[in-house]
């Protein structure tokens, strides 16, 4: 017979294992499904569905949660198909899109060139060379209360406070691809923060 301490050691990793991928109890969820737009509203652009992606395709608008969030860990993939000059953005935390303009004023997760990961208006949130040109990055976006942090590619990026406005609000993905080319997104997952 196994002594307890060799029987319970590995039931103790897993259940940290499993708190630790799952902060406050939560659940991390798939926001995309590889399949369609489902749970999502295309707003001002075109958009769709390409080889297990969400292809920005054309125009000035918004690929948005048809949700709202609060605090939350974003997770996704993002590859930029211009040469150079590449410019989206993920929008976070707003309620609506101000008549006659294409985008919220604040806030956006750049994805600008020179500029990705960038949040305009947190003091801080600012890093540089953590991105792959012309390759598939990794982000994950922390955003609980005013403070918010990132991680590029298995790297931390920054961590910042000052984020204001409403406590909730969508999560969409930028089309600006008259002058910033189109956007490929994909594995895409939320953890609600409580």
């Amino acid at each position: 017979m196994k002594p307890v301490f060799t029987r319970v050691l590995p039931a103790l990793l897993l259940v940290s294992l499993v708190a630790a991928a799952a902060p406050d109890g939560a659940k991390r969820v798939s926001l995309f499904n590889g399949k369609d737009l489902t749970g999502w509203t295309v707003e001002k652009c075109e958009a769709a569905v390409d080889n297990g992606d969400i292809l920005i395709q054309d125009g000035n608008g918004l690929v948005q949660s048809e949700k709202m969030y609060a605090d939350f860990v974003l997770e996704f993939e993002w590859k930029a198909l211009a040469e150079d000059n590449w410019d989206s953005g993920v929008y976070f935390r707003y309620d609506s899109v101000p008549k006659n303009k294409v985008w919220p004023p604040k806030y956006q997760a750049n994805l600008r060139k020179g500029m990705e990961g960038n949040v305009e208006g947190i003091e801080g949130a600012k890093s540089e060379g953590l991105i792959k040109a012309h390759e598939w990055n990794t982000f994950k976006f922390t955003v609980k209360g005013d403070a918010a942090e990132m991680e590029i590619n298995g790297k931390p990026a920054w961590k910042g406070k000052g984020l204001e406005g409403p406590a909730s609000g969508f999560i969409a993905f930028q089309a600006e691809v008259p002058t910033g080319g189109q956007h490929r997104f994909r594995n895409i997952f939320i953890t609600e923060l409580k």
